[in-house]
């Protein structure tokens, strides 16, 4: 194989340390204290400008549990709902991480917005379009920041495929083929909130889906979808011998462990996607980028999270020989989670975009969204964009 150190030099990585200003901190609540907002609270803790001043949960004492277990004094927590919180004019809050479940995303995001709040607002956006468009109409109308939480795109390796695309070394974007997948990865050991459709609404489209959708669309500059030919099921969750140890499980599962989709995109091109929670492979198969001038293969992993599994290879002619070009892994320094609250928190105090924006973020959940109406229906849909 050929390296082409002429294309690693133009796509080296700038991973640059910034200064912090530190004489002014950002006071933080936090909505929804369960399992992934221990990644926030640890994030927001190892940033010198912050303050946590405020928790709530809907299960009276969590959060009280939660800061106490990260051993948080002084947070306020006897709030019964994230509206009391918000309301509460004396915490003075600059910005909420939301952390709840999917289907309780939109409701606490408008109303911190409303309340003139920066939103940092977890993965999946939403479960609905029609939700989507509401949040983002009340982040118009306020004017503050609102990033989903798409840490994924902030790993070099990712901002490395989109380099690739960028540059014009493929050529012409015509067809992508993308998605992840786990053998055995449905993630009940934290309850069933999501696998449960009254809280989660959507499964591993909404989990681990909007990742593998957003590394390729986020490389291609988010064209806008057309049309969406969805296909979802529920095979493994609803079987009770996959939960050994939980067998009831199986009946309260009611979202989807493994969806797929042929969607058509503005600009001619096609994209193939898959995903799923469980399966009976290791991998549902690589991500591969295929252009006009040439191609690139990224490598699957076995427990897809976000993640490139190995040197991506670009497939390409040079002076009439075909030649491979492998790209090797580049470390990320830091935690990604800690980049994703970072880059949150600059936007919020340097009044610059949200580094994962919504008006990207919403063509990945119009189609989450359509694939889920698509395989409902049995039938191609066609995409109507939304006005904001």
């Amino acid at each position: 194989m050929a390296n082409d150190d002429a294309i690693l030099n133009e796509f080296k990585n700038d991973q640059t340390v910034k200064t912090v200003d530190t004489t002014k901190k950002m006071r933080i609540g936090i909505v929804g204290t369960g399992w992934i907002a221990d990644a926030h609270i640890k994030a927001y803790l190892a940033q010198p400008d912050v303050e946590i001043v405020a928790g709530a949960d809907l299960i009276p004492g969590k959060a009280a549990q939660f800061f106490e277990k990260h051993g948080v004094e002084g947070v306020k927590t006897d709030y019964a709902s994230h509206k009391e919180m918000l309301d509460d004019k004396k915490l003075k809050l600059d910005a909420v991480s939301i952390c709840t479940y999917n289907r309780q995303h939109a409701v606490p995001a408008i109303y911190a917005l409303e309340k003139g709040v920066n939103v940092l607002l977890e993965k999946p956006f939403t479960v609905t379009t029609e939700e989507a468009v509401e949040v983002m109409r009340a982040e118009k109308k306020s004017g503050k920041v609102l990033s989903i939480g798409f840490q994924p795109r902030l790993d070099a390796n990712m901002q490395m495929i989109k380099k690739i695309v960028q540059s014009g070394e493929l050529g012409k974007i015509y067809y992508i083929q993308t998605g992840g997948g786990r053998r055995h990865g449905i993630p009940t050991p934290h309850g069933t909130s999501f696998i449960e459709d009254a809280t989660a609404g959507l499964g591993a489209l909404g989990d681990i889906g909007c990742y593998s959708l957003d590394m390729v669309l986020n490389a291609i500059g988010y064209p806008k979808p057309l049309t969406v030919t969805g296909y979802k099921s529920d095979f493994f969750g609803t079987n009770p011998e996959y939960y050994p140890k939980n067998p009831e499980y199986a009946d309260k599962f009611s979202v989807d462990d493994f969806a797929a989709a042929f969607i058509r995109l503005e600009g001619g091109i096609v994209l193939d996607f898959r995903i799923a929670w469980a399966m009976h492979l290791d991998t549902p198969g690589d991500t591969i980028i295929l252009g006009t001038k040439g191609g690139l293969r990224i490598p699957s992993t076995e427990c897809w999270n976000g993640t490139v599994g190995g040197p991506m290879i670009i497939y390409h002619d040079v002076c009439g020989q075909r030649t491979q070009t492998v790209i090797p892994i580049i470390e990320t320094k830091g935690s990604l989670f800690e980049k994703k609250i970072r880059t949150f928190l600059d936007a919020c105090k340097n009044g610059t975009p949200a580094p994962v924006p919504s008006s990207q973020i919403i063509y990945n959940q119009i189609i989450i969204d359509s694939i889920a109406k698509s395989a409902k229906l049995g039938r191609e849909i066609e995409i109507e964009i939304p006005t904001i």
